[in-house]
């Protein structure tokens, strides 16, 4: 059974959100909110597997409550965002979201994209047959235990943003083109979207580099895509 929190101020989106799983996966089970407020209190209170949360809420927005869940929790989240809000799409994945769908949208899509999601959610991340650990500068990264520190200090990842370095890490020395990593994290459907790829890198960079302008680890080759340096001592 999977259990989806569908969060909107405008209650149509929500019933249609609502019956269009119930027409299409009825082994989902779907909650509803009405505001950010309500959100809040639910998630304080129960476990989904997902969330569906529109951005644009009074009081407080997708935004926020996406912000408030990523200080304790990896739940999925999709966001609703507005017909060409670029800027609403870039910030929602910068601030945890896992995805976003465009208003109006068909609920052919939304089912899609929640299925993809929830795959990635589901696969387990990538461990090698031996222990590893990889040291580089003041970064260490135990492949075993999918943990990363900076000069001692544990960095919290998300498990998209391990897998985007683990495909770094696990090819250094070789430049991965942006389709390649794009495939390999997100999925196949997710090839043309770059935007995806220089969200999380940013990301990234932000956690665990000295100078997010000045990457000593991960490396932009201009037009194609990104590299983790090769001179990495076990």
């Amino acid at each position: 059974m999977v259990r989806i929190l569908v969060i909107d101020d405008e209650p149509d989106v929500v019933g249609l959100i609502g019956l269009a799983f119930q027409f299409n996966r009825p082994d989902y089970v779907i909650a509803e909110a009405y505001n950010g407020v309500e959100a809040l209190n639910r998630l304080a209170a129960e476990l989904y597997d997902l969330i569906i949360l529109d951005v644009s809420m009074p009081e407080i927005d997708g935004f926020e409550v996406t912000r408030r869940l990523r200080e304790t929790s990896d739940m999925p989240v999709i966001l609703l965002t507005a017909k060409g809000m670029e800027q609403d799409k870039v910030r929602g994945l910068e601030l945890g979201a896992d995805d976003y769908v465009t208003k109006p949208f068909s609920h052919k899509e939304l089912i899609a994209r929640v299925d993809a999601v929830l795959r990635r959610a589901a696969r387990p991340l990538e461990t090698p047959a031996a222990a590893d650990i990889l040291r580089y500068r003041e970064m260490e990264i135990d492949l075993t235990q999918h943990q990363v520190s900076m000069r001692g200090e544990v960095v919290k990842l998300t498990p998209t943003e391990y897998r985007l370095l683990y495909q770094l890490i696990n090819n250094r020395g070789r430049v991965m083109p942006q389709e390649t990593l794009l495939a390999k994290v997100w999925g196949m459907d997710y090839r043309e979207g770059s935007h995806y790829l220089k969200v999380y890198v940013r990301r990234l960079r932000e956690k665990l580099e000295v100078d997010p302008a000045r990457p000593e680890y991960l490396i932009t080759v201009r037009g194609v895509g990104y590299t983790f340096p090769a001179d990495t001592a076990a």
